[in-house]
């Protein structure tokens, strides 16, 4: 399989940091094949990726003329601005854009006509190589851009494609998905501690528990429902948990917060 070539990142973010330490991480590349702009004032991010190794500037026009493939990782907000600057210089390049609510049409409209665009959206736990992305085709983007897009993400964990009317959802679900199984596990390595337990070895339980959980949805093809009818015991411990929860409003707490964040991405992209 042919070389990606030269890996652009405007902007220094979470994303782009866990998305270049997991190519590296995976063998995709070397550092010398990353380079990264920064604002001026964000040292941190510049110090992170000098520390990878990877060449950083704090100028994007830079950074587009040496790459083939650009991510787009800057705030929503800023990409406008950060699309107007490097328009001219954008031609026969493949962009992918993780900007939340940024529309296809807003980026193509934005960049030459002769570059190519894809929505993506990975999410944090590419820094592990276990991430979860979606992409979505612009309407110049071919086949080979479709393949080095899944060679990208398939290298930091799963990737599959879709429509880009489900992107807000997608964004809601699996790419804030990763802060409320974090609140999940600390909550259930609070109820462990509050029980006795040493809170060290109650992460470690919770967290293997919430990976494993996820692994055998994944692999076995069962439904959830029947998967958790299969822990529990009449009249047992689950049971008793399982009633809590219903209680407490745990399903509908879950399921409201990924329709709260996909309406908040829906404002976005309104606003954009």
């Amino acid at each position: 399989m042919g070389s990606i070539g030269k890996i652009g990142f405007l902007g220094g973010g979470n994303m782009a940091k866990a998305m270049a330490k997991g190519f590296i991480a995976a063998g995709l590349t070397k550092p010398s094949g990353l380079i990264a702009s920064v604002h001026p004032a964000d040292k941190i991010s510049l110090q992170s990726f000098q520390e990878l190794g990877i060449e950083t500037l704090t100028e994007n026009a830079p950074v587009v003329e040496r790459s083939d493939v650009v991510f787009v990782s800057v705030k929503p907000q800023v990409v406008p601005k950060v699309l107007e600057e490097i328009k001219p210089l954008s031609g026969n390049k493949l962009f992918l854009s993780v900007a939340m609510g940024i529309t296809l049409k807003c980026l193509e409209s934005s960049l030459s006509a002769q570059s190519r665009v894809i929505r993506v959206m990975p999410n944090i736990s590419a820094l592990v190589r276990s991430g979860c992305s979606v992409y979505v085709r612009g309407s110049r983007a071919n086949d080979a851009d479709a393949q080095i897009t899944q060679r990208l993400l398939e290298a930091v964990g799963t990737c599959e494609s879709c429509d880009e009317s489900q992107l807000d959802i997608v964004t809601a679900l699996s790419g804030s998905g990763p802060a409320y199984v974090f609140v999940m596990i600390e909550a259930l390595a609070d109820g462990a501690v509050r029980m006795g337990m040493p809170r060290d070895m109650a992460y470690r339980l919770a967290a293997q528990t919430v990976m494993g959980s996820g692994h055998m949805v994944r692999e076995s093809n069962t439904h959830p429902g029947q998967l958790k009818d299969n822990v529990t015991s009449p009249a047992g411990s689950t049971a008793a948990a399982l009633k809590h929860l219903e209680l407490s409003g745990f399903r509908a707490a879950v399921a409201g917060a990924v329709e709260a964040a996909t309406q908040r991405c829906r404002e976005i992209s309104s606003e954009t």
